[in-house]
């Protein structure tokens, strides 16, 4: 079931099978998958995941997902047009910690009391999708900001974000977010912290509390995700690849590419085929 509006929002509701392919999401998607049953696989990026009963996923368009084996889930999807208005608060909106923020990719597992509250506004959300009215768009919105709120609740308890400030978490989530939209241009630690108004050293002593890599690291890795996903997806000369992350030449992004895989971008995409 799905909802278009009049200005390109997108929001959809649907269940997922054994050996669906996530891949090729529209640019702006953000997506939560609720496992039904244990036992699921699924690949992110070519990472594998067990991913047990009643535990939900949180992704962007920017992940490449594969699910191996998954007998029963249900998904939810919506764009930045549904929602992403500017008055959100930033903690639960697109790039609050369930899709920027988090340290890990996020699997966050439901205790019985949150699955009965989270089945219940499912529900509503799939009664809604049938209303066809000029008040349909403001009760989904509505009742996905009850779901963001509850789950991004659940997995600041498990990851431990309580404990740290939460000034210092905006900051942390600031900066994923700018790096998904400035990797490809900005590559020093410096151009981030000048975005942020901060100082390198801030940054790095900040990253030093919250994550266990340091910003370079999640600039660097994101250059390297990009370019997997390009070189095993895609047909790209690697020249075109080196490029389109911001290298100027072949020889300095195959350098750069062979110390964080240990493959030659060539030899790369000759094993992923």
């Amino acid at each position: 079931m799905k909802f278009s509006g009049k200005s390109e929002e997108y929001f959809e509701m649907c269940d997922l099978h054994s050996s669906l392919n996530e891949s090729g999401q529209k640019e702006g998607v953000l997506s939560i998958i609720w496992f039904e049953e244990d036992d699921n696989i699924i690949y992110v990026d070519e990472k594998r995941y067990i991913v047990p009963k009643d535990a939900i996923i949180s992704y962007t368009w920017l992940h490449k997902i594969r699910i191996e084996r998954a007998s029963k889930a249900k998904c939810i999807r919506f764009n930045s047009q549904f929602y992403c208005i500017l008055d959100h608060d930033s903690e639960v909106s697109c790039k609050g910690i369930l899709f920027f923020g988090s340290k890990h990719f996020p699997i966050i597992n439901l205790e019985p009391k949150d699955q009965e509250v989270l089945d219940s506004i499912w529900k509503m959300l799939s009664v809604e999708l049938q209303s066809v009215d000029n008040l349909q768009l403001e009760m989904l919105q509505m009742m996905l900001k009850r779901v963001l709120i509850i789950l991004t609740r659940i997995y600041k308890n498990q990851g431990g974000y309580d404990s740290i400030e939460n000034t210092q978490v905006d900051i942390v989530r600031e900066f994923n977010f700018l790096v998904e939209q400035y990797f490809r241009e900005k590559h020093t630690v410096s151009e981030y912290a000048q975005l942020l108004n901060k100082s390198p050293k801030t940054l790095s002593n900040l990253f030093g509390k919250v994550y266990h890599k340091t910003p370079l690291q999640l600039i660097q890795e994101r250059k390297m995700l990009e370019a997997r996903r390009l070189l095993r997806y895609t047909d790209k000369a690697i020249s075109d690849v080196a490029h389109h992350i911001g290298f100027k030449d072949i020889q300095s992004f195959s350098r750069f590419f062979k110390k964080h895989e240990t493959k030659t971008p060539t030899d790369f995409r000759m094993a992923s085929t």
